[in-house]
């Protein structure tokens, strides 16, 4: 499958799909003389994978990790998967308790604020 094709089949740009390219999430294969990118037929469904795991908040090294325990469509995953997913669930449960600390204090802040006079809001 050729890169058009996999950005086609996929809404993903050429250039992002080199990315995933440049960062060991999908694999190309030179063809012809020309040296074209040639994706094997499951690209679409790595590609989707990707896009999953970069939605939930994963970054590429992550996924790149990852990528090796997918199993079907959904992305499924092998055991092998656990131990990370549970690290960055950790992470993320974490600054959300940070955002949410800076958010009462931001608004402790914002309610002993004196509105000045002459100013609206």
């Amino acid at each position: 499958m050729k890169i058009g094709d996999l950005a086609r089949a996929t809404g993903v740009s050429p250039r992002l799909l080199r990315y995933y390219e440049e960062q060991g999430l999908l694999t190309a294969h030179r063809a012809g003389s020309g040296g074209h990118r040639r994706y094997a037929e499951d690209a679409p469904a790595v590609v989707g994978h990707i896009r999953a795991l970069l939605a939930a908040g994963l970054s590429t090294r992550v996924i790149r990790e990852l990528l090796p325990c997918v199993v079907g469509p959904g992305p499924e995953f092998e055991h092998c998967a656990a131990g990370t997913l549970r690290e960055q669930l950790r992470g993320l449960e974490d600054k959300i308790t940070t955002l949410q600390d800076a958010r009462s204090a931001l608004s402790g802040i914002l309610a002993t604020t004196v509105p000045s006079e002459g100013h609206q809001g």
